[in-house]
Parts: C-alpha cells; structure tokens; sequence
C-alpha cells in the first residue's frame, strides 16, 4: 500500500452513500450498511486494521487474538450504539488523537512485554470503548434510515466484525501459521512490525492534535 495512503488521517471516515436508500427493500439496506460497515476496515480504516495487528502479534495464534478480539467487540458495540442513540457524543478532535494513542500504546506494550499478560483483555476493552466512538463517528456522517435504525446499526456492526475477523485471518495465514513457534519470531517479525506500527500511529497522534 503506498506510504501517502497511510499518513492520510482522516482515511477512516471516507465513506460515500450514493444509494437512494428508499428504493431498496430491506434486505437491500441490510447489506449495504454491512457492506459499509467491512470497508470501515477493509480497505478505508487503515488506524484500525493496525490496531488489530498489533492486538495479534504479541501472541500469533488465533485462540489469544480472538479473546482480545472478543473484548473488543463487546466494547465498541456499546459505545457505538450509545452514540448512535445520542446518549454519548465526544468530539472527533479528541476520540481521534485518542485512537492513534490507543494503537501507540498496544505497539509499543509489544515491544517491552515478555508475553501477553491477561490483563491486556482489560486494556484491549477500554480501548474498545474508544473506537466504538470512532465508528460512531463515521456512521454519523452516513446516516441511519429511520424505518430501519436498528437493522442498520447492527448491520454496520457486524460488516465491522467481518472486517476484523478478516484481519486476523490474514495475518494468521501470511504470519501465525508458519512463524508463531519460530525462535526469531521476536526479533525479526514482532518488534519490527510493532516499531512500524508505533511510528505510524506517533505520526497520527500529532496529526490528529494539529
């Protein structure tokens, strides 16, 4: 992927509805917002895609990442749906700083930390609660149809679960299945991807603050 892709900021958030959303039937409204909620991640949510990565190279296998994973989950559903709803509202000059911190944090833990320790499922779900308000933000901007609120928001959900999923199975085939049991595992995959990752989201952080 070229590097100008990367240091685009606000590359997360660029969705385009340009569907008449009242001349499709349900089903139709159904798969578009799955289909807008995939390509929050894949490919337009490069900060959280990162994110997931990071979450899964400490311990590249995929019982470990699907806990974190889990967590997650839980986390941004209810943050996303407090928002959706209007209950909470944080700006996006601060939840968005905040994510690329979050990404910095997780890269950086990888680096310094001997294995995964079980309290990074706590961590991993703070964190969600923070990006369930990025997805927020991006939804908002698209809309919801009022006939079919709900349908939609967990539409978007799931198409973001997809997303995720798809990740960390990607990374499981390109990296866990032939490197997790390597002895230079560390050294050659784990702490170059997570300085990578760290300077890339140190870059965000800034630019999300200027």
């Amino acid at each position: 992927m070229p590097v100008a892709l990367l240091l685009l900021p606000g590359l997360a958030v660029a969705h385009v509805l340009d569907t008449d959303l009242s001349k499709l039937s349900r089903t139709d409204v159904f798969f578009t917002y799955l289909k807008l909620g995939y390509t929050h991640i894949l490919p337009l949510g490069i900060d959280h895609v990162l994110f997931v990565l990071s979450l899964y190279l400490l311990e590249p296998r995929l019982k470990p990442v699907l806990w974190q994973a889990t967590a997650f989950t839980v986390a941004h559903s209810i943050t996303l749906g407090l928002a959706m709803y209007g209950v909470v509202s944080p700006p996006a000059s601060l939840v968005e700083p905040l994510i690329a911190l979050s990404i910095l944090f997780v890269a950086i833990e990888n680096i310094v930390v001997a294995r995964l320790n079980p309290w990074r499922i706590v961590v991993v779900f703070g964190f969600g609660l923070l990006h369930g308000l990025g997805f927020a933000g991006a939804l908002t901007g698209l809309g919801l149809p009022q006939s079919m609120f709900l349908e939609s928001l967990v539409a978007f959900n799931v198409g973001v679960e997809l997303g995720q999923v798809s990740v960390i199975l990607l990374a499981w085939l390109l990296i866990g299945r032939w490197a997790a049991n390597k002895p230079w595992y560390k050294r050659r995959v784990l702490i170059p991807a997570s300085v990578a990752i760290g300077l890339m989201a140190a870059y965000w952080t800034i630019e999300r603050l200027s």
